[in-house]
């Protein structure tokens, strides 16, 4: 298969997860998805200062910055792989 395709296979498993993932792992998934599908975050950070969630995302997938989509991807994998036991 090609890492596209066992990509697209991770996010389709990884709604089907036997037990919902911590928010750290959440975040983790979140960030590791939008770098391999779009690469750096270049979008503004949350306005709202009380807006947690989406500060926590947006910061989530500004760490990732540098990394490519392909080893994104790839870590996006193993990590639902761990993830389904």
């Amino acid at each position: 298969m090609q890492l596209q395709e066992l990509f697209e296979k991770a996010v389709k498993e990884s709604k089907e997860l036997p037990s919902k993932p911590d928010n750290e792992t959440l975040l983790k998934l979140y960030a590791l998805y939008k770098q391999g599908t779009e690469g750096d975050n270049n979008t503004e950070p949350p306005s709202n200062p009380f807006d947690f969630v989406s500060k926590a995302k947006h910061n989530a997938w500004s760490d990732l910055k540098g990394k490519t989509k392909d080893v994104a991807m790839n870590e996006y994998i193993a990590l639902v792989n761990q993830l389904k036991g």
